[in-house]
């Protein structure tokens, strides 16, 4: 059943499959979010965007919500049986932002503590959590799953990507002539998911519909960190 997404994954780098969650279950999601106390340390709150990270943690009422049946099915098939929620974050786009993103990878993962490590870094800090840039093939066996709360178009900022650029290792934005370089706009609708690679180039615009964009963010691994390191959120 899910062989074709598989196949587009593991080509592309991405695949979109739709009406995974209800519009019932998607509410109960939006229900539950909007009745957590925003003043939490792990909210980010501005005109352009609002955010939770750790939100399976902050939230953690979302899990049997999200990890229903189907998506467990999906997960099973498309990446294994052994993978594991290694991230998650909730954000939303307002329909009057002018926030964008630029062209990039995802190249870092949240651990536990900063340790000196052959083969990780550069490092950042980030409230109650650090992110470092692990060794490119641990980043190849990580999925990213946008779980989208809204309709997501081109008008209210979907996701943009480049076909195929995550079989090309770490990739200088800059090095691209984007002008020449297909690109394909990933639009969602409200309960579907979208199914990248870390590696995979992609932006966003601004919105311009003055419509929310609401995602759900979850990452998963397979891999076992080095000593002195753990997942951050490992679930």
């Amino acid at each position: 059943m899910y062989e074709i997404y598989k196949q587009q994954l593991s080509e592309n780098g991405f695949t979109v499959i739709e009406q995974v969650f209800s519009a019932d279950v998607v509410n109960e999601l939006i229900s539950l979010i909007d009745n957590t106390d925003t003043n939490h340390p792990l909210f980010r709150k501005t005109a352009d965007l609002f955010a939770i990270r750790r939100f399976l943690n902050v939230i953690p009422e979302a899990s049997p919500i999200i990890f229903n049946q189907q998506l467990k099915n999906i997960i099973h098939t498309l990446f294994g049986s052994d993978y594991f929620t290694v991230k998650s974050i909730y954000f939303d786009k307002p329909g009057n932002s002018n926030w964008f993103v630029a062209w990039h990878q995802d190249l870092t993962i949240s651990v536990d503590q900063k340790t000196e490590i052959p083969g990780y870094g550069p490092w950042t800090v980030k409230p109650d959590q650090y992110a470092v840039q692990p060794p490119v093939d641990l980043l190849e066996n990580i999925y990213t799953i946008r779980i989208h709360l809204d309709d997501t178009t081109t008008q209210n900022g979907a996701l943009k990507v480049i076909p195929g650029s995550h079989k090309k290792g770490i990739i200088r934005p800059s090095s691209i002539d984007l002008q020449n370089t297909p690109e394909v706009s990933c639009e969602v609708a409200k309960g579907g998911i979208m199914i990248m690679q870390p590696l995979l180039l992609h932006a966003s615009s601004r919105s311009t519909n003055n419509q929310n964009r609401r995602v759900v963010h979850i990452e998963l691994s397979n891999q076992d960190l080095p000593a002195g390191i753990n997942w951050a959120e490992k679930l």
